[in-house]
């Protein structure tokens, strides 16, 4: 008994056509997308310099409020409770420096208003770089 005879045995192929297809897109994006770099073409001879690097530590001037809003500067306490007066004692505090730090050092229970007060007088001075003092956690 042939119970094989209406069925022909074909063997299985691989098209590689399609295949081909494929990888041929894909080189042909990589090519159109990388970037060639033509630093290798310029050539340019840096000039030479021998110079000591400076570290001159800027000029710090500690503002300090506490909760009851006095103010110290430099840990000095100041008569001083409006942006006006606090920025002419920064003023006279900085003496010959045009832009020192100044550091901010406010109580956790010192109003808002007092903050502002010192940032305000530091505007007013002209002195742009502030930055505030906090302690870690823990």
């Amino acid at each position: 008994m042939d119970f094989h005879r209406g069925l022909r045995n074909e063997e299985p192929e691989i098209n590689l056509i399609p295949l081909i297809d494929v990888l041929l897109v894909i080189v042909i994006f990589l090519a159109v997308s990388t970037t060639y770099s033509k630093f290798a073409e310029l050539k340019i001879t840096l000039p030479k310099a021998s110079a000591e690097a400076v570290q001159q530590k800027p000029v710090e001037l500690d503002l300090a409020v506490n909760e009851r809003g006095d103010y110290f500067l430099n840990r000095q306490p100041i008569d001083a409770h409006d942006a006006e007066a606090l920025a002419k004692a920064m003023r006279a505090a900085a003496g010959a420096d045009k832009d020192p730090v100044i550091v901010i050092r406010a109580d956790a229970k010192a109003t808002h208003q007092s903050v502002i007060n010192i940032m305000e007088a530091a505007r007013q001075a002209g002195f742009v770089r502030i930055t505030f003092a906090t302690q870690a956690r823990g």
